[in-house]
C-alpha cells in the first residue's frame, strides 16, 4: 500500500481560484518591496492602528524567503496569513493557510458553491444572494500527487486523512497537492503550500453571484451578462 504520494512537476499557465467579495487588499503586501521588512513594519504600524495587525494576519505562519510583494500580492499572501482552527479544510487543520484553485472555472466554482451551501445551511439564512470574484493565476511547483490511491484524502466530508498527509507533506519540504477535485471530479484542483508558488499578478477577472434559495445554491450569475446560469453536471 502507498502511504506517500510522489510528488510531480506542476506548471498551469492559468488557474482559478474563487473568494467572496468582502477581502480588501492589504496594502502592506503591495507597496513594500522586501518581504522580510514586512513583521518590522506590521508591529510599529500595529501600534497607532491596531486594525493593521489585523488586517495583515499572522506573518510568521510564511517565512520572508516564501513571501511575495508587488502588485495582487495582497491577494496571495492573504490566504496563508488569515488562517483559524475555526476554519479548517480539507488539506489543513486551519493552523496554516492554502491556495485552493482549479486548473478549469468549473472546479472553482463547485468547490465554493459546496461550502457556501453548507455554511447557509448550517445557519439557516433566508434565501439570498452573495457575490464572489473569480482570480486567475499560474502556478507552478513539485506537488504531491493524490490521483491515485488516495481516497481517504478525497472522502467528500472527513477532512481528517487529507489533513495529516497534507501536514507532513508541507514539514517535508513539498509546494503543495495535486487532485482530482471532489465537488467536480472532472476536473483538477490544487492546494498550495506556500504564496511563491502563485504567479503575479494574479487577475482580479469575473464576479459572480450565487443565489441561495434557502435549500440550496440553485443557479449562478456573471455579473454583466444577462442570465442566470445553472450549476454544472457533474460526473
Amino acid at each position: 500500500m502507498v502511504t506517500t504520494p510522489p510528488l510531480v512537476a506542476v506548471d498551469w499557465a492559468r488557474s482559478h481560484r474563487i473568494i467572496r467579495t468582502i477581502y480588501p487588499p492589504v496594502w502592506l503586501f503591495e507597496d513594500i518591496a522586501d518581504p522580510a521588512d514586512w513583521d518590522l513594519i506590521a508591529s510599529g504600524e500595529a501600534k497607532t492602528n491596531p486594525r493593521v495587525r489585523e488586517e495583515v494576519g499572522d506573518l510568521s505562519l510564511v517565512p520572508p524567503e516564501r513571501r511575495v510583494s508587488g502588485p495582487s500580492a495582497s491577494l496571495v499572501m492573504g490566504a496563508f496569513t488569515h488562517c483559524s482552527t475555526d476554519r479548517p479544510g480539507r488539506f489543513s487543520d486551519g493552523r496554516f493557510g492554502v491556495w485552493y484553485c482549479g486548473a478549469v472555472l468549473e472546479v472553482a466554482l463547485m468547490e465554493t458553491v459546496h461550502h457556501f451551501a453548507r455554511f447557509m445551511r448550517a445557519t439557516e439564512e433566508p434565501p439570498g444572494d452573495a457575490r464572489f470574484r473569480e482570480l486567475v493565476a499560474g502556478i507552478g511547483g513539485r506537488l504531491a500527487d493524490l490521483r491515485a490511491g488516495f481516497d481517504a484524502c478525497l472522502a467528500p466530508e472527513d477532512w481528517s486523512a487529507g489533513q495529516a498527509l497534507a501536514a507532513g507533506l508541507r514539514d517535508g519540504g513539498a509546494d503543495g497537492i495535486l487532485y482530482p477535485s471532489v465537488r467536480y471530479p472532472q476536473g483538477l484542483a490544487a492546494a498550495l503550500f506556500w504564496p511563491d508558488r502563485v504567479r503575479l499578478p494574479v487577475t482580479q477577472a469575473r464576479t459572480l453571484q450565487y443565489h441561495w434559495d434557502g435549500r440550496a445554491v440553485s443557479r449562478w450569475f456573471v455579473m454583466g451578462e444577462e442570465r442566470w446560469r445553472d450549476l454544472p453536471e457533474t460526473t
